[in-house]
């Protein structure tokens, strides 16, 4: 073994570790943005739902112009019915945002784990070569065989929560 700075790593693992993520990331984004379309639908039919309502209210309110003369009472009705298929679109837009707001966060944890999990890695495989374990926060990769000598230690950024964020893992 030579006494250089590199340390070197089986290829096929490492390329398998990458496999991994590429697979496991975009599943977990599209199912986001199958959430998404699912809150864009469900919004949809409630929007069909108000119109069919409003629709009928306009034929009940003619109805009752033309029976008994009734015409304030069918406008308050239409205003009403109008005012609660409203109140449902929103309140549903806003939990189909909930949710998949939720899924997001739980999809950052996740891609988070995987990532510490791969710095727990690259540690140890230092740790193997060099006998020395990085500070904590630090992203440099470590694994001069893989092309090159990694890009120099940057301290990790925080969150609004005090987390390491992946916007700050990704860079």
């Amino acid at each position: 073994m030579p006494l250089t700075g590199n340390v070197m790593v089986a290829r096929d693992a490492i390329l398998d570790l990458i496999d991994q993520l590429r697979v496991a990331i975009p599943e977990e984004v599209r199912a986001a943005k199958r959430i998404n379309s699912e809150g864009e639908r469900i919004l949809e039919k409630a929007q069909e739902e108000a119109s069919r309502i409003l629709s009928r209210a306009q034929e009940q309110a003619a109805f009752l112009i033309e029976e008994r003369g009734l015409t304030e009472a069918a406008e308050a009705d239409s205003r009403r019915i109008i005012d609660e298929a409203t109140s449902t679109a929103e309140e549903i837009r806003r939990g189909a945002d909930a949710y998949a707001g939720q899924v997001l966060h739980d999809l950052e944890s996740e891609a988070l784990k995987v990532l510490a999990g791969i710095r727990r890695g690259i540690d140890v495989l230092d740790e193997r070569h060099h006998g020395v374990r990085s500070a904590p926060g630090d992203r440099r990769v470590g694994l001069a065989d893989l092309g090159a000598e990694g890009p120099e230690r940057v301290p990790a950024e925080r969150d609004e929560d005090g987390d390491e964020g992946i916007r700050a893992l990704l860079r």
